[in-house]
């Protein structure tokens, strides 16, 4: 055994011979995902434009007022699809859960972040069944 798979912890740093073995996970770790690929988007298709200023406009929120919507919105159950003991919470929670199984590791697409949940083909999935009725209310 030529030591290579030594731990350099505990048996002392990596020496030059082992170096010029070859790179090692541990030489590309930071360049090992092309993060490039998820900012395709450029600034002239923001609808905000770039004068907007994210945090300004969310202290100008109603924190309370948004919490007591959410509460009346989850809360005020539909003759077209009851709320289940009175609640939609359990309802948006499996929404949220599907959106976000859709997520992919492989290249960073998917998610619920983009709201895909709403087109087809995801929202004809026999797994996202009556999530439409979530995604109205």
């Amino acid at each position: 055994m030529d030591g290579s798979s030594k731990c350099p912890v505990i048996h002392g740093a990596i020496t030059t011979a082992q170096k010029d073995a070859g790179a090692t996970n541990r030489d590309w770790w930071p360049n090992q995902l092309n993060m490039g690929i998820l900012r395709q988007n450029g600034k002239s298709g923001n609808p905000m434009g770039s004068s907007f200023d994210y945090r300004s406009e969310f202290q100008k929120l109603d924190y309370n007022a948004l919490k007591s919507d959410l509460h009346a919105l989850m809360t005020d159950s539909k003759d077209w699809w009851p709320a289940d003991y009175g609640h939609y919470g359990p309802f948006f929670i499996r929404m949220t859960w599907h959106a976000a199984g859709t997520y992919r590791t492989g290249d960073g697409r998917g998610g619920g972040g983009t709201g895909a949940q709403r087109f087809a083909p995801l929202n004809s999935w026999p797994d996202n069944g009556n999530l439409d009725k979530a995604r109205r209310l």
